[in-house]
């Protein structure tokens, strides 16, 4: 079951495509956790989360204007820093 719908953290009036950097939360579908467990205050990925992790590594070798940074995957989502470079060139953060 879906949690309670909660009031977005965008700006309204924010270019999310003007160069900076940004912290990024994806979750998974319904918050399920689906990419590994903590065990003893540690993330253990399983075979999902480790294919998260390798996808949001790869994700600036398919969009030259995007650079990564930190990050990490926890049990049902991921954080990470987005540095979005070319101001007009970079795509939106949302694509």
């Amino acid at each position: 079951m879906p949690g309670p719908r909660r009031n977005s953290p965008r700006l309204r009036d924010y270019d999310y495509a003007t160069t900076g950097a940004y912290f990024v939360t994806v979750c998974s579908r319904e918050r399920r956790c689906m990419f590994g467990d903590v065990v003893r205050d540690e993330m253990q990925l399983n075979r999902l989360g480790h294919i998260v992790a390798d996808c949001w590594s790869d994700i600036s070798a398919h969009v030259l204007s995007v650079q990564l940074d930190a990050f990490v995957v926890m049990p049902n989502h991921l954080h990470g820093i987005v540095w979005l470079e070319g101001a007009g060139h970079a795509p939106p953060l949302p694509s």
